[in-house]
């Protein structure tokens, strides 16, 4: 198994950090699973609800979840519809150049394609969720991009030949592979993109950012966000250490 290499730094948590706010909204997609999903009770579930309320709990936060269309989460995040993104999004340069992030709470992931047969031209029309890393680059590969608003239109442009490939993050595929006795099947290399998976915080809300950031140290710190990694996403996932 891979090993994230982590600090031995120790952040403190303290009475003085608690937020002016009541109540701190947090925003997810609600279409990702296994980081975020809508379960049969309706509700916000998966890796991300189940980390979210953990460091909530530790940073002695109120909060309620949130659901938006990806496609503009950045955008409602900014205008003040919630007050954090905790969606699988990968931090990157451009969208730094809008938010902060708090510090990683995912390892650099793998990108993956998926395809009907291993000779599918990956140099053709490849189907990618908009606005996500994946998208861009597909866009600059040289192949031909097909964009959806979700993962799972995607996924049903290959089954209805209209991309000869796929292109998504490989948490996410895995399952769709393994549960599709044999229809679809990886191929190519997988590709890292990305500087690892972080909450997205107005830049202005610097106190918030510091306080989930030392939340996410503690739990770096004493193994409970790895028995998380694992838990959703398997033994072979990559863990800090």
């Amino acid at each position: 198994m891979k090993q994230i290499l982590l600090g031995t730094a120790v952040l403190a948590f303290s009475a003085g950090m608690a937020l002016a706010q009541d109540v701190v909204r947090m925003g997810t997609e609600g279409a990702y699973p296994p980081y975020n999903f809508i379960n049969d009770a309706g509700e916000v579930d998966g890796f991300e609800r189940d980390l979210g309320d953990e460091l909530c709990a530790r940073a002695e936060l109120t909060c309620e979840w949130v659901t938006n269309e990806w496609d503009s989460i950045i955008p409602n995040l900014v205008s003040g519809n919630y007050d954090t993104i905790i969606a699988g999004m990968s931090i990157n340069d451009e969208r730094e150049e809008v938010i902060d992030f708090t510090q990683d709470y995912i390892p650099p992931a793998t990108s993956s394609y998926v395809a009907l047969s291993e000779d599918a031209p990956l140099d053709g029309v490849v189907a990618a969720q908009t606005s996500t890393l994946q998208s861009g680059y597909i866009s600059e590969s040289g192949a031909t991009l097909l964009e959806f608003a979700t993962a799972d239109e995607i996924v049903a442009a290959l089954r209805n030949g209209e991309a000869d490939a796929v292109f998504f993050d490989t948490d996410y595929l895995t399952p769709i592979v393994e549960e599709s006795a044999g229809e679809l099947i990886f191929v190519g290399e997988p590709v890292v993109l990305g500087r690892g998976t972080g909450m997205g915080i107005r830049e202005s809300d610097t106190e918030l950012k510091d306080t989930f950031d030392a939340a996410i140290t503690s739990m770096k710190e004493d193994g409970s966000l790895n028995e998380l990694l694992v838990k959703w996403f398997g033994e072979g996932t990559d863990i800090y250490e």
